[in-house]
C-alpha cells in the first residue's frame, strides 16, 4: 500500500499567475529515490514542495489492478516517477495524463501521456512544462571561472538531481584547468547514485559512465567558451 498524502493548498504560478512553489510528487519503491529528494532539498534553493508516496514491500510481477498502490487522482504540477515496477509506471502515466501532469521517469520506457524518459536523470533536456525543477535539474550546465590556469569556481546552472553535479564540482576548484576535466567525470562517478549494473546494450555502459561522459562535456564546454588567457 501507498504511504504519503499530497496538499491542496499549494497553487504554482502556472496554475494561478502567483509566483508559488512548484510543487512536485515523488513516486518511489522501497526508498528508491531517497537520493534524488536529498538533491533537490539541498540545491532546490526553496522552489520545490516536495510529496513523496513510498511503496513497500514486494510486489507480484504482474499487477492487473494498481489502484490499491496509486492514487485515484493527483495533485501536483510535476510527478517524478522513480518506481520499479513497469505496471505501476504505466498506470502513474495514464493517472497523469488524465489530470494533464507532466511527469519525468527516468530510464523507463512509457509511451504513455506527456511522459519524459531520459535514460538517466542527469540526460534531461529543458521543457518548459518542467517548470522550474526543468530549469534546475537535468542534462548538466556549468559555468567555470579559469585564473592562471586554473579552476577558481564552478558554478553549477544545471545539474544531476542526486546532487553529483554539484558535489564534484566541489572537488575541482583550485585544479589545473587540463587536469580538472578529466578529474569532473571521475568524481561524478562518486557521487552518482544511479544503479552501475544497469548496462545500456546500445552505448556499452553503465549509467555511472554515462554520467561522468555528460560532465566531462559540459565542463568542456563552459572551458570552451572561456579565454585562453585566463
Amino acid at each position: 500500500m501507498f504511504s504519503g498524502k499530497t496538499s491542496q493548498n499549494c497553487p504554482y504560478k502556472r496554475r494561478s499567475g502567483v509566483l508559488t512553489m512548484q510543487k512536485i510528487l515523488v513516486f518511489q519503491q522501497n526508498g528508491s529515490a531517497m537520493s534524488k529528494i536529498a538533491g533537490i532539498k539541498r540545491f532546490g534553493r526553496d522552489k520545490f514542495v516536495l510529496e513523496v508516496i513510498d511503496i513497500e514491500g514486494n510486489l507480484p510481477d504482474l499487477i492487473d489492478n494498481t489502484s490499491k498502490y496509486l492514487p485515484t487522482h493527483i495533485d501536483a504540477d510535476l510527478v517524478l516517477d522513480y518506481l520499479k515496477h513497469l505496471d505501476l509506471s504505466t498506470d502513474l502515466a495514464r493517472l497523469c495524463q488524465k489530470d494533464g501532469i507532466p511527469i519525468v521517469a527516468s530510464g523507463r520506457k512509457i509511451t504513455e501521456g506527456d511522459v519524459f524518459t531520459p535514460s538517466t536523470c542527469c540526460m534531461l533536456a529543458r521543457h518548459e512544462s518542467l517548470g522550474d525543477y526543468g530549469e534546475m535539474f537535468g542534462a548538466p550546465e556549468i559555468d567555470l571561472t579559469i585564473n592562471n590556469g586554473k579552476v577558481e569556481k564552478a558554478d553549477v546552472i544545471r545539474g544531476a538531481p542526486c546532487g553529483a553535479t554539484w558535489d564534484a564540482a566541489k572537488k575541482i576548484e583550485g585544479l589545473d584547468a587540463e587536469e580538472a576535466k578529466i578529474r569532473y567525470g571521475l568524481e561524478v562517478q562518486f557521487f552518482c547514485t544511479a544503479n552501475p549494473a544497469g548496462w545500456d546494450p546500445i552505448s556499452g555502459k553503465s549509467p555511472v559512465h554515462i554520467a561522468a561522459d555528460i560532465h566531462g562535456s559540459a565542463f568542456k564546454k563552459s572551458l570552451r567558451t572561456k579565454p585562453s588567457s585566463m
